[in-house]
């Protein structure tokens, strides 16, 4: 039996990181920055149903992430972590449906399991601070298969409404894939108990209707927006209706070829990237669907009334169907990683505590002391060797959470499985070294951040600054509180300006304006497209391009 106290230590270390995150961590451009930069302009304009990128009609992602946000920062202030606030939240409610759907189906020990290996996942480290719609996605929709399974169960009407409210909260997340998951999930299983009375319920009816309410402002505001408004462009093509957009070409356009977005679209893309997004558990999440779904095929398909096949079946279909799309991006299959960590507590139950796979669990130790070994050996080298600054505590830290490792590995205790400790105390320890030294040491290279950081050391007037021949940074616009105009020609600039642009264009703007001087000069490297030249102090520098801030009359 997994002990509270051991559950809740997991639990609340993991929530201490996502903690640490959304103070610690500055916002990452692309998607993140984004968002947070959306939200800041709801409440610039006062405009939430008619959304907006930068000044320009914004059509990609439904608006609850920005609504949602946007409060948070209205009652907060301006801060990175209001904007994370409400995700955060939701991706907590989402880790206790994960408990409870487990708990219900198998038991308090894999409830708590389960919930422990969606915690500590490094997916959801990542988007615990990384915040894109996903956040609030996953947690949605978890949400919203626990309270369909109770009303299952006891056709209690309140579990009925709150499911229908949190797949209306997803679809207002992400889109209609928030009720594709839960209706591929309770499908398949229905399909193999040959339950045929739960697919004709006549109360799906009221659900939809629930639905309609949530969804009714988005879409007077789309309507608003585009429907009446017909041909506007978006990523270069004519909107002629949002709501079609929406319900439409957004997500079932990846299949049709009508979505913008072409990219990453190999059937084992997601699976790929599974095996870093869903350690350290993927090596035990793989056997366990395998054997998962061994039983459903020799008993021909067919699952009894006590069984469940919620989660395989959900987590197996939507994998085919984001699979066959022609615009795919890691973070995709992180919808259903609640049903995987389902799937894989109950194979550590079974490995661990019921000793039904014995044969595995030599070879899976063995595989798993080599994996997380490396993962230490990894932050060592991170904390010791990448950024010269991070203090030598960090890396002497390391190495003993190391030496703790390994001791944990040899001692063998039999309270609490070794294997379970190892996988936990590995993903815990790495994600607090990358917390507080990696990604907030990676992020002084992003240039949106630094140059607003720099503007506001230095108290130069926003309102004088302009962008050239520049990556158009959101977390700029994010951090500095202001959408900076962009210029593109060189010609358009007066000598009373600022221009924040790359290092290349200084010879050009010496050469309009003699009296130009160099105001601060900054890294400008995309962080999300890491590679070994940048780890790499001795090479850095030829991955890291500079941005400077030009002051054109060169008066103090």
């Amino acid at each position: 039996m997994v002990s509270n106290k051991f559950f809740y230590s997991v639990i609340g270390s993991c929530i201490v990181i996502y903690i640490i995150g959304i103070f610690a961590i500055p916002l990452m451009d692309i998607d993140a920055s984004q968002y947070a930069s959306i939200s800041r302009e709801i409440i610039e304009r006062n405009s939430f149903l008619q959304i907006f990128d930068q000044g320009q009609d914004y059509l990609d992602k439904p608006p609850l992430l920005f609504w949602l946000s946007a409060l948070s920062m209205q009652l907060f202030g301006i801060y990175d972590w209001a904007y994370r606030l409400p995700s955060l939240f939701v991706l907590l409610a989402g880790i206790y449906a994960t408990y409870q759907f487990a708990k219900m189906h198998y038991g308090s020990s894999i409830g708590k399991l389960s919930a422990m290996v969606l915690a500590s996942s490094q997916a959801v480290f990542l988007i615990s601070h990384d915040v894109r719609t996903d956040t609030m996605l996953m947690g949605w929709v978890m949400l919203s298969i626990w309270q369909l399974s109770v009303w299952f169960q006891n056709n209690n009407w309140k579990n009925f409404i709150l499911a229908f409210v949190f797949i209306g909260c997803g679809m207002m997340t992400k889109g209609p894939i928030a009720l594709m998951v839960p209706g591929l999930a309770f499908a398949g299983h229905f399909l193999l108990q040959r339950n045929w009375k739960q697919f004709y319920r006549w109360e799906y009816i009221v659900g939809i209707f629930i639905i309609g309410i949530i969804l009714l402002p988005m879409c007077m505001g789309l309507y608003q927006q585009y429907d009446l408004q017909p041909g506007k462009l978006i990523n270069g093509r004519p909107i002629e209706s949002g709501l079609r957009f929406y319900f439409w070409t957004q997500s079932f356009g990846r299949y049709t070829g009508e979505n913008y977005y072409h990219e990453m679209s190999h059937f084992t893309f997601l699976l790929e990237n599974m095996l870093w997004s869903f350690l350290p558990w993927i090596f035990f999440f793989l056997p366990a669907l395998f054997f998962a779904f061994k039983v459903v095929l020799k008993q021909k398909l067919r699952i009894t009334n006590e069984q469940e096949f919620i989660t395989v079946g959900g987590f197996l279909l939507t994998y085919l169907i984001l699979a066959r799309s022609q615009a795919q991006l890691p973070h995709y299959i992180f919808v259903v990683y609640p049903l995987a960590a389902v799937i894989t507590a109950k194979f550590l139950h079974e490995l661990f505590y019921l000793k039904k796979w014995i044969k595995w669990e030599k070879p899976l130790y063995y595989f798993h002391l080599f994996v997380l070994g490396l993962l230490w050996l990894a932050i060592i080298a991170i904390t010791s060797w990448v950024f010269a600054e991070v203090p030598i505590f960090f890396p002497v830290l390391a190495i003993a959470g190391f030496v703790v490792f390994i001791w944990v590995a040899a001692k063998k205790t039999a309270i609490i499985p070794t294997q379970l400790v190892m996988a936990l105390m590995t993903s815990i320890g790495v994600n607090i070294f990358l917390s507080t030294t990696f990604y907030p040491n990676l992020l002084k290279f992003q240039m949106g951040n630094d140059a607003a950081k720099v503007i506001k050391e230095k108290r130069l007037n926003v309102e004088e600054i302009n962008l050239y021949g520049i990556h158009n940074s959101n977390a700029l616009h994010f951090y500095s509180k202001r959408i900076f105009p962009y210029k593109s020609n060189k010609l358009m600039f007066k000598p009373q300006d600022k221009v924040l642009t790359s290092k290349d264009s200084v010879a050009v703007f010496k050469y309009l304006f003699p009296s130009t001087t160099v105001v601060h000069e900054g890294n400008q490297f995309a962080v999300s497209l890491l590679t070994i030249q940048f780890l790499n102090p001795a090479t850095r520098g030829t991955e890291t391009p500079k941005y400077v801030i030009l002051d054109l009359d060169g008066k103090p």
